[in-house]
């Protein structure tokens, strides 16, 4: 019970800070429903959480759903699995499920569904006898689309519904609990050119995405709604490639959460550094530039930055490395990152291993394994074996 809990707390100071560090105290964007941040898929997982302007793949729902306008393929399908925070507890996992289906030359759909379960849960009253056990859970699923509007650039949209299930109706100072609803939407661009490097065919490709831009959520009738992760991602990335079976790709994502930085309040709770962050969403959105009490140099601490990069060899075989660098004062989320991906006739496997820069840290040795399928390569694998 005491390790589930710390598990449950970990989460949200990983995601949301509440804790001091040595020289800085921690003044970190806090929202609910972070499960929504956590890179779901491997390939992404192994470069560092990078995917804004990779090469289109199933997994680009996450990342940019603009991207799937360029996808190889009529349709695929991929499903991902990741333990969580097993240096804690047992049974915390995530699950991802995506697919897409090609309508014409410039349209494809989409459609995702991520899921969180944060495994049995004692509840007990306040003299510490359990009164029952609950399993945790939590949910986001996504309907996109994305369309080719010029010779190198596409636009998506996603429109998703989040629910968050803590309590199971559990009661908290005489008052109901009940599971958190908000609905949400990403919208996101995608560019790709081809050119030559070095007398080498290349491509360069650069994305936006700005996703969970949705309502506030509340577990309560009376409690307080608190924003759901917002997020601006923008990075690019370049793929070379050096002969017909070797080609290297790098990738660069910018991230930052577009809600309000917690502002310095005194002992009587009046705001006396920073901005009121209980607004409107569209408000925060806007504010989330420039409300951090710290000015401009804070500002600048809440963007994290993500590095990877990607070898193939005769499109069959990968491996790829990456690092997540997040400033100190907002999380101190520092880790390399590292995975490989096989592909063989119309599926492709793929795994992840994350190594944080500090020791004993709850995020130690996470896995991710991904499966992939292309529709079109199965059904024409299918086809010349009969």
């Amino acid at each position: 019970m005491k390790k589930k809990s710390a598990a449950l707390i970990l989460l949200f100071l990983l995601f949301t800070g509440s804790i001091r560090l040595f020289s800085q105290e921690l003044n970190a964007i806090q929202t609910v429903v972070p499960f929504l941040t956590i890179a779901p898929d491997s390939r992404s997982g192994a470069m560092g959480d990078a995917g804004v302007a990779t090469t289109p793949d199933i997994y680009s729902q996450h990342w940019n759903p603009a991207k799937f306008a360029f996808i190889d393929g009529k349709a695929g399908v991929g499903i991902s699995y990741s333990p969580w925070l097993r240096n804690l507890v047992p049974d915390i996992n995530i699950a991802y499920l995506t697919g897409y289906y090609r309508v014409d030359k410039k349209q494809v759909a989409s459609a995702s569904m991520l899921y969180s379960s944060l495994g049995d849960v004692p509840f007990t009253d306040e003299f510490g006898n359990l009164e029952r056990t609950f399993k945790p859970n939590e949910l986001a699923f996504d309907l996109g689309y994305s369309r080719i509007f010029a010779e190198n650039f596409s636009g998506g949209i996603a429109f998703r519904f989040i629910y968050s299930n803590l309590t199971g109706g559990t009661y908290s100072g005489g008052e109901a609990t009940r599971p958190g609803i908000s609905f949400a939407a990403d919208i996101s661009g995608y560019y790709r050119k081809d050119v030559t490097i070095f007398s080498k065919k290349a491509e360069i490709g650069a994305g936006l995405n700005f996703s969970n831009i949705g309502s506030k959520m509340s577990y309560s009738s009376g409690q307080t709604s608190d924003f759901i992760p917002m997020n601006m991602r923008l990075g690019s990335a370049g793929t070379i490639n050096f002969d017909n079976f070797n080609k290297l790709s790098l990738a660069l994502d910018f991230n930052k959460l577009l809600v309000p930085t917690p502002p310095i309040r005194d002992n009587n709770g009046n705001i006396i550094d920073g901005k009121d962050p209980n607004v409107s969403v569209p408000v925060a959105i806007f504010q989330s530039f420039y409300d951090a009490p710290g000015g401009f140099k804070e500002e600048i601490r809440e963007i994290t930055t993500s590095i990877g990069t990607e070898y193939w060899y005769n499109n069959q075989f990968a491996i790829r490395a990456g690092y997540f660098h997040e400033n100190q004062s907002k999380g101190n989320r520092k880790y390399f990152t590292a995975g490989a991906g096989f592909r063989f006739k119309g599926f492709q496997i793929d795994f992840s291993y994350l190594m944080p820069t500090v020791a004993n840290h709850p995020l130690a040795r996470t896995l991710r394994f991904s499966l992939a399928f292309d529709m079109n390569s199965l059904k024409k694998a299918s086809v010349s074996t009969q």
